[in-house]
């Protein structure tokens, strides 16, 4: 398959790996609020909302939460949804495409999302990018641990899908 995605090193980051689950689990991981909200993010930080409107301009909500008790609202628009093969969403827009002001809570910059799933043998070879407008913005995400938090919540969601 061929990306339509081509990193910019300055402003993207990416993080590739193959997984030994087939990119349908994969897809179904991704797209099913009650299977997302048990991996999306690294533990001890759980995902206790999720509203997924699977279609370009549909809306994808998430709400995380600290042990803490401190929550992030991440509000996002759907790009592209080719099932099985690549999602991307922005933060940038909310559900219809509506541009948001600012975001509402997180780390307070905008970014595009994708997912690319390839088969691998029995696997997926699995490419997630953060895509940035800035390299301010770029820097920021990537000594948030980047690498790391999207990392483990991939290792959350494969080890998830393992036991359905």
């Amino acid at each position: 398959m061929k990306s339509l995605y081509v990193p910019n090193p300055r402003l993207d980051l990416v993080l590739e790996r193959t997984v030994d689950v087939p990119p349908d689990l994969v897809w179904k991981a991704w797209t099913t609020p009650e299977h997302l909200m048990k991996w999306f993010c690294p533990l001890p930080w759980k995902t206790t909302k999720c509203r997924i409107d699977l279609r370009p301009g549909g809306e994808f909500f998430t709400r995380m939460e600290g042990p803490d008790g401190t929550g992030h609202d991440n509000v996002g628009c759907y790009l592209e949804t080719v099932k099985n093969e690549r999602l991307s969403w922005t933060s940038a827009m909310e559900a219809g495409f509506r541009p948001v002001a600012k975001p509402e809570s997180g780390p307070g910059w905008l970014f595009t999302g994708a997912i690319l799933l390839e088969p691998a043998g029995k696997g997926t070879k699995y490419t997630a990018m953060a895509i940035h407008s800035s390299e301010a913005d770029a820097k920021q995400h990537r000594d948030m641990g980047f690498e790391l938090g999207w990392g483990k919540a991939l290792e959350q969601m494969v080890a998830e899908i393992k036991k359905w």
